[in-house]
């Protein structure tokens, strides 16, 4: 068999190319093509196509290859449940040079198994997870979204060698072992992706390449915001009694909750900063076992709605605030206490300062419980 090797070079006749290509792989057939890190071999997730794959490969029938996907949201088809800083992660960084392993509940397999059938499944699927890649590159996700089934694409070359960064390279390799090379020129990054796993316990990186592990955790970070006046009493109360609950839920110290992948803060539509909580407000949260002795109040800005994810107002006001700052922000924030106002207790006894964290204190219980955390 001679192996063909077709130029794509972004040009109207690539689609025809890609389609041709696409009809390869759903045939059983293998296709060299170029992504942003390093080229791959295309693959149907089939028992005959795969079988070849390894011979080519030279792999045992044992390994799992990572499936790849033409859209980021095409992940959720094989995997049904994620947290928060999952989808952050997913969103900021694909499409991307970044490998995904998610870890999935034995229920979660089991309907998957009967989702996908037992074919894909046995090739997708080990020891309870998945990888997943959704490559950058264009011709990459065209051939992806043109292929009728799951494809896995691992490097192009054989098992020891070097993952090939050229149509040249990988033609080397392989020969006349696979059906087609898609010839895209030189990989943007000449290197691996990075391969990270993704789960409750947050975001573990398997193996190095392009992002880094800091690059990682702040792609994947949660940044939750909330919004009062002067950042003196009802938001600086909010964000101490958050982080209370959150670290307890997460099961961790509030120092450790930013390694988990979550950012709280809080901020007044006042230009106030730098000012310490309240007196009334420290003692209330005091009672509750939460120190915000060390607050400072900030300002509201245009760059701190955007970068949040979450943002809880005390007012209708406060909403209205943060959404003429970026009017983006309308489907993120609402109210704390769902369609109720939290009253400002400034100049208010101390009474007034405790049962405005008495209510803090219920919402917060209530938001975390609908946060996917």
């Amino acid at each position: 068999m001679t192996t063909k090797v077709i130029r794509i070079d972004g040009s109207d006749t690539d689609t025809a190319h890609l389609r041709a290509a696409a009809e390869v792989v759903d045939a059983g057939g293998l296709v060299v093509f170029p992504t942003e890190t390093v080229y791959g071999i295309a693959c149907r997730a089939r028992g005959d196509a795969l079988a070849r794959l390894d011979d080519v490969k030279g792999r045992s029938a044992d390994k799992h290859y990572t499936l790849h996907i033409g859209r980021n949201d095409d992940y959720q088809t094989y995997v049904p449940r994620t947290d928060r800083r999952i989808e952050n992660l997913v969103r900021r960084a694909w499409p991307g040079p970044l490998t995904l392993v998610f870890s999935l509940h034995p229920v979660e397999l089991s309907r998957q198994r009967s989702r996908i059938g037992d074919d894909a499944f046995e090739t997708l699927y080990k020891n309870g997870s998945i990888g997943i890649r959704c490559p950058e590159h264009p011709a990459a996700a065209m051939l992806l979204q043109l292929a009728s089934g799951p494809v896995v694409a691992p490097s192009a070359n054989r098992a020891g060698g070097e993952p090939a960064t050229e149509a040249d390279q990988a033609l080397a390799q392989l020969g006349d072992q696979v059906d087609l090379i898609l010839d895209g020129g030189p990989c943007k990054y000449k290197q691996s992706s990075t391969v990270a796993r993704v789960g409750r316990h947050g975001v573990e990186v398997l193996r190095e390449g392009v992002y880094s592990r800091m690059d990682l955790l702040a792609m994947a970070n949660v940044t939750v915001l909330f919004v009062c006046t002067g950042n003196t009493c009802r938001s600086a109360m909010a964000e101490g009694l958050f982080r209370a609950q959150l670290a307890k839920k997460l099961g961790c110290g509030v120092d450790e909750l930013e390694q988990k992948g979550y950012k709280v803060v809080s901020a007044g539509i006042m230009d106030m900063a730098g000012v310490p909580a309240s007196n009334g407000a420290v003692t209330a949260c005091r009672l509750k076992g939460v120190d915000i002795t060390g607050h400072r109040s900030r300002h509201l800005t245009q760059s701190l709605v955007e970068a949040s994810d979450v943002i809880y107002a005390m007012t209708w006001d406060h909403c209205e605030q943060v959404r003429l700052l970026s009017p983006d922000a309308r489907t993120k924030c609402s109210l704390l206490a769902g369609d109720v106002e939290i009253p400002d207790p400034v100049g208010q006894p101390q009474e007034c300062f405790d049962r405005c964290a008495d209510l803090i204190q219920n919402a917060i219980t209530a938001r975390i419980g609908e946060l996917d955390i």
